[in-house]
């Protein structure tokens, strides 16, 4: 199985660049102010995001980056689909997350790419422990 490339993380402002490879847009709202051809996003999984819910009661808002984090991690976790689709994605191409927080250090992006960065069995694996142990 190929080797997993490194995520990179880029503001969706900032210009397209060949070294970014795959573009994942990973928001769930469509960046203001921006066409799709300024975006240059070649996947939009607007589900990895954090639910609206989540994102509102966050509001960027560095006092609740702990709880913001956990809270996100539990709503990736029951995505597993999505992180195996990103992650099969990264073993074929480098890929860029990109989105449109300001604060880089404290955007789900960063939480994101944690979580994809973990050693963590896959969705199938899991399964297929599960039946072995019964």
């Amino acid at each position: 199985m190929p080797e997993r490339r490194a995520l990179r993380l880029k503001r969706v402002y900032e210009r397209p660049s060949i070294a970014d490879g795959t573009r994942v847009l990973v928001d769930r709202l469509w960046p203001r102010g921006l066409s799709k051809l300024e975006v240059s996003a070649d996947l939009w999984l607007r589900d990895v995001a954090p639910s609206s819910e989540l994102r509102r009661w966050y509001g960027h808002d560095p006092r609740r980056w702990r709880q913001f984090n956990r809270k996100y991690r539990s709503e990736l976790a029951r995505q597993p689909e999505v992180l195996e689709l990103l992650d099969d994605l990264r073993r074929r191409t480098p890929v860029t997350l990109i989105f449109g927080a300001r604060d880089q250090r404290h955007s789900h992006a960063m939480v994101l790419r944690e979580v994809l960065d973990e050693p963590r069995q896959t969705h199938r694996s899991r399964k297929t422990s599960a039946v072995r142990e019964k």
